[in-house]
């Protein structure tokens, strides 16, 4: 049995209509996502920004309701779960967010923001036990124990995600959804913070949904890539395969945009980094969402969506994949 899995999952939100008397209308975001997500595995969610990452992660775990198919926890459909059943649940899968320090109330000490979870999920500790936790937490991401006094001003842009993480992890979840957790952080802190979430995984036995526009760090930490487009999954694939031979243009664009550290590389990559804009999601395209971007692109492409072909571990959704 998979730990996490979505069947066909589809979120909109509703919008109003054009009109003064139009009817709100729904506004598809996510469109028929599914995949499986076994313990202690992780699944990296890329794409460019507006192409519905986020928006997924908070409906695998009812922050948003899904509009259209299911998510299995544990084999169990999230929504037929009665509200207590949720509410209990909640303890097992936990969110990063993407701005450490928004994410932070400012006016509490961090041992109070950090052992928060532990008021719903275990009502029953006493103060000095909420603290204990709350040090625990903090010593396992690397602060040390008068961090527990301190406040989210007092913080670096590093050390405020691992108060996210320590947050996060304090009540012992088998789940977290990672959310562009190192995107607003400098390169030599997103390794370390990708590395403590390694760490965590390992020594926790955590899931993790990591959701980056980062392949590069998406590579070092998942085991399975899933690309989106305009809320669409354009490939799946396990990491070194899909690495090694992206099947969908889209892939090997997002891969080809990807900085070259040498200078001398760099400057014979010009010409190859993804053109155009992303088409609107209130208006798609009848094709491939990609097809207007797409230097391989036919007019079977601007006519007809490609289903998600599955062959083996590996699925794209192209009339033309690369072999």
């Amino acid at each position: 049995m998979s730990l996490l899995e979505a069947r066909a999952l589809s979120v909109g939100y509703r919008i109003l209509g054009a009109g003064l008397f139009a009817r709100p209308r729904l506004l598809p975001i996510v469109h028929d996502v599914s995949f499986r997500l076994e313990p202690g595995q992780t699944l990296g969610i890329v794409g460019e920004s507006g192409c519905g990452k986020s928006t997924l992660g908070r409906a695998l775990i009812r922050l948003i309701e899904p509009t259209g198919g299911s998510v299995l926890w544990q084999g169990e459909d999230m929504g037929a779960m009665p509200a207590e059943t949720l509410r209990k649940r909640r303890a097992e899968f936990q969110i990063i967010f993407q701005d450490p320090v928004a994410a932070l109330d400012p006016r509490m000490v961090l041992g109070r923001i950090v052992s928060r979870p532990l008021a719903t999920f275990e009502p029953g500790l006493s103060r000095a036990q909420l603290r204990d936790r709350a040090v625990e937490a903090l010593e396992l991401v690397g602060l040390s124990s008068d961090f527990a006094q301190r406040y989210p001003h007092e913080l670096s842009g590093g050390q405020a995600q691992r108060v996210g993480i320590a947050r996060a992890i304090i009540a012992r979840p088998k789940l977290i959804i990672c959310d562009e957790p190192v995107s607003a952080l400098d390169v030599s802190i997103q390794a370390q913070v990708v590395n403590l979430l390694m760490d965590l995984q390992r020594d926790l036995g955590l899931a993790l949904v990591f959701i980056s526009h980062n392949l590069s760090v998406v590579r070092h930490i998942s085991h399975d890539v899933m690309v989106m487009c305009l809320g669409r999954v354009m490939e799946q694939a396990p990491r070194d395969a899909f690495y090694a031979s992206p099947r969908h243009p889209y892939s090997r664009a997002l891969m080809q945009a990807v900085p070259e550290p040498d200078p001398v590389l760099e400057r014979g990559r010009a010409g190859q980094a993804l053109q155009g804009e992303l088409p609107s999601v209130a208006n798609p395209p009848p094709g491939c969402v990609f097809a207007s971007r797409c230097p391989k692109a036919r007019d079977l492409c601007r006519r007809e969506r490609p289903e998600l072909r599955r062959e083996g571990p590996r699925a794209t959704a192209c009339h033309f994949p690369e072999v």
